[in-house]
């Protein structure tokens, strides 16, 4: 697989218009394959979607730099692959804009089970793989309902130290490593959640040492009333804030049900607006049956020339 060259064309369709799109590109092309593409969003998390059954891709890194490029290719967080599977209705291959494999994501679980129910590759309710690992789905009307994997190494409210302060963290892993922070638990009481410069905090802890070679995902929270979480998160591999984080929203969830002994189900509203629902068992210490939910959409869908 090459990449992108002279141009490419995207027929896009959304509601009811159809557009034609060509965009330029430098350089010559010495091959072309057209790859249809569907642009699909949950909860403000966007992404590339690819039936790869067949193998097209083969270099999925490459390529999900080129469609998730925000100014020369489709745009997204990441390129979601389905690709077939002996144990479930098809496998999904999930990759950071920035090329690295992204382990599992919650809203792109949620985005892959409604398009394979679209396009009929799966009923309904089905089961589909990654990370060596079988997720059920639902699609209902207004929301597609994931159940998650339990989760693994939770750890509450310890001491991180940072350049200039030390604070309070707590992490587990939803499907990928994720830290959470309260933001009455910044040094900076004063400081609301919308200020705050999730950025320049979310990557200066990302990349600490702490967390290895691999770095991990930052969520920012602040609890209201009732069940009622407000959420913001830093995700490695798009590295910078994004609009929702469906494992963030998982891990932010099972993490308040702890320090302030939120009952399920929780609901948590992300920077987007969009609102997530995670609900779950709890069994002594055992926190299980892990389910996220909300709203996934297609945006448009089109083919590129690579």
């Amino acid at each position: 697989m090459g990449f992108i060259r002279d141009s490419w064309e995207v027929l896009a369709t959304l509601g009811f218009s159809a557009i034609l799109f060509r965009v330029s590109t430098k350089g010559s092309m010495s091959r072309k394959m057209k790859i249809a593409f569907t642009k699909m969003t949950g909860a403000g998390n966007d992404f590339v979607v690819v039936d790869n059954r067949t193998k097209r891709i083969k270099n999925a890194s490459k390529a999900a730099k080129i469609l998730c490029d925000r100014r020369w290719g489709i745009g997204g967080d990441g390129l979601l692959l389905i690709e077939k599977s002996r144990s479930a209705s098809y496998r999904m291959m999930y990759y950071n804009a920035d090329g690295s494999y992204g382990g599992m994501c919650g809203n792109g679980g949620r985005c892959i089970a409604w398009y394979a129910v679209l396009h009929r590759l799966a009923p309904k309710k089905h089961s589909f793989e990654a990370l060596g690992h079988i997720y059920s789905a639902e699609v209902r009307k207004a929301e597609v309902v994931l159940t998650m994997k339990d989760p693994q190494d939770l750890r509450l409210q310890r001491e991180l130290v940072l350049d200039s302060q030390t604070i309070l963290i707590s992490s587990v892993n939803t499907g990928s490593p994720h830290v959470v922070i309260s933001i009455s638990d910044l040094k900076d009481e004063r400081i609301s959640l919308q200020e705050l410069d999730v950025a320049k905090l979310g990557r200066l802890i990302r990349y600490h040492g702490d967390f290895g070679t691999s770095g991990t995902n930052v969520n920012f929270i602040e609890k209201n009333k009732d069940n009622l979480l407000k959420i913001r998160t830093y995700e490695r591999g798009v590295e910078d804030e994004t609009l929702a984080c469906g494992t963030g929203s998982v891990a932010s969830a099972l993490v308040a049900s702890r320090i302030w002994n939120m009952r399920s189900p929780i609901t948590l509203i992300p920077k987007s607006g969009h609102a997530l629902r995670v609900e779950f068992d709890e069994t002594g210490d055992r926190l299980w049956n892990i389910r996220l939910a909300g709203p996934a959409k297609i945006v448009f869908s089109g083919s590129v020339e690579m």
